[in-house]
């Protein structure tokens, strides 16, 4: 199945892409999905419009819980290497990590995460990673607007008292703050159109996952970290993917020292 051009496509019919997609990643992830992304049309997508793919696709792996290692697409793309690929990528505190497209490559010991084939490496090379900073972004405002989905429904189903508990007013300031923050991180992608604006809103999106993941948690309350309940795959996702090209803390401190440099701050948007 071939995905029409996303220049020649509109908001209906990016819509449909989506929707397609969707129903894709909720029935598989990993070297599956890795497969069906590219049988769709995911190459083709990210060479011809990435300003339209990379949000959709890595929008949705937040939104479903699934992954894939198309983040290696979008770095060796940047890079102007052949697709697909798979790139050394830098994680926090100078670690490197090598995300592997096949199932049961690499060690156990060297993981990161149980699920995620994403495993330490000794070194790397420095390649362009503005773009996929942008994709983790995504990535991470996808997820974190699920578990602030999940939380919310909770606080409105969930009854102490003979009342729910949406009703009380810390709850609510809970699920505010962490709307604020999402918000917040995607209106920062959406100006992100240089590496320093990239770096903002990677640290943005990671911040705002780390919110949504200590917010949803309390209003969740021991449900929130039960084998049974999304919840706590999602928190997993948002910690591993943060760390990955950089933290939210060290690239906060990357971007004060940038501004400490430059003696000014630029201005990101026309308001």
């Amino acid at each position: 199945m071939s995905s029409p051009s996303t220049s020649q496509m509109d908001a209906a019919e990016i819509a449909l892409l989506g929707d397609s997609l969707r129903g894709t990643m909720n029935r598989c992830r990993g070297s599956e999905l890795d497969a069906a992304l590219r049988e769709f049309g995911w190459l083709d997508l990210l060479r011809e419009s990435p300003d339209t793919a990379i949000p959709v696709v890595f929008g949705l792996l937040g939104e479903t819980g699934s992954h894939a290692p198309v983040l290696n697409d979008v770095i060796a793309h940047a890079a102007g290497r052949q697709l697909p690929a798979t790139v050394p990528m830098p994680y926090a505190g100078g670690r490197w990590v090598r995300w592997e497209r096949e199932a049961g490559a690499g060690t156990d010991a060297d993981a990161l995460d149980p699920e995620l084939p994403l495993h330490t490496v000794a070194s790397g090379e420095t390649l362009p990673i503005a773009e996929a900073r942008r994709a983790l972004s995504w990535w991470l405002v996808g997820t974190s607007r699920t578990m602030l989905d999940l939380a919310r429904r909770h606080a409105l189903d969930r009854v102490q008292f003979g009342r729910p508990i949406s009703s009380h007013q810390a709850v609510r300031h809970r699920l505010a703050e962490t709307l604020v923050a999402i918000e917040g991180a995607e209106a920062t992608l959406a100006t992100a159109h240089d590496d320093l604006g990239a770096l903002l809103a990677k640290a943005a999106a990671g911040q705002a996952a780390r919110t949504a993941s200590r917010n949803c948690q309390q209003v969740m309350g021991g449900i929130g970290f039960t084998a049974e309940h999304d919840l706590h795959n999602h928190v997993r996702r948002a910690l591993v993917l943060d760390g990955l090209l950089g933290s939210g803390y060290e690239l906060t401190r990357e971007a004060g020292a940038w501004v400490r440099s430059h003696q000014s701050a630029p201005r990101l948007a026309q308001l």
